[in-house]
């Protein structure tokens, strides 16, 4: 059987908004670029609800549409229905597990689920996963802490980071995001030290 993979995704919660950024790599086994401009971040429940996903393509399909059944179930209730998604893998209810990974946040909540039943709300307001996960979460975390980015420009740098070291991540960046900053400021870069002239 053929496997079709690959991917980064990356997640910030900053100031009242939310970004998740996705490249657009999808692998066939472990040597051929079979598509590079997959799209795996989306807006779902009438765009209240962004998510991106990681790991095989049709476990990554199943668990986002999974999701969006138990969203609707719950009206958008986004911790409820993850929980409720959680608990149907625990109970065996739908027969397998899936090799694949998610985020998803509304304006209040992020939440990173797997298709083994597992919820998890990351510390930190940052979070990554798939096959450069490790990368663009070290780039993100370093960004927020040393800069003063939005939410957006730190999880699409944090992807651009991962896609130069990672063979299974590119540079086909798509950025979904969700809430409202109170105070748009721009975006400085703290580590650009000014000269006093």
């Amino acid at each position: 059987m053929i496997e079709f993979r690959g991917t980064t995704i990356c997640a910030v919660k900053k100031n009242g908004v939310t970004a998740i950024a996705g490249d657009g790599q999808v692998t066939m086994g472990e040597s051929v670029i079979f598509k590079n401009t997959a799209v795996k971040v989306r807006r779902i429940y009438g765009g209240k609800v962004i998510l991106g996903f990681a790991g095989s393509v049709t476990d990554a399909f199943s668990l986002t549409e999974k999701f969006e059944g138990m969203l609707n179930k719950f009206s958008g209730n986004l911790m409820r229905s993850a929980v409720e998604l959680a608990e149907l893998w625990r109970s065996d209810k739908i027969g397998r597990k899936l090799d694949a990974m998610m985020i998803t946040a509304d304006e209040n909540t992020l939440l990173i689920l797997s298709g083994t039943g597992e919820v998890i709300e990351p510390d930190g307001g940052v979070c990554a996963i798939g096959s450069g996960g490790n990368y663009a979460l070290a780039a993100a975390r370093a960004l927020y802490q040393e800069t003063d980015y939005d939410a957006e420009t730190i999880a699409k740098k944090a992807l651009k980071i991962a896609s130069e070291i990672c063979v299974f991540t590119n540079d086909n960046i798509r950025c979904e995001k969700v809430g409202e900053s109170e105070n748009l400021v721009p975006a400085i870069d703290k580590s650009k030290k000014t000269e006093v002239k």
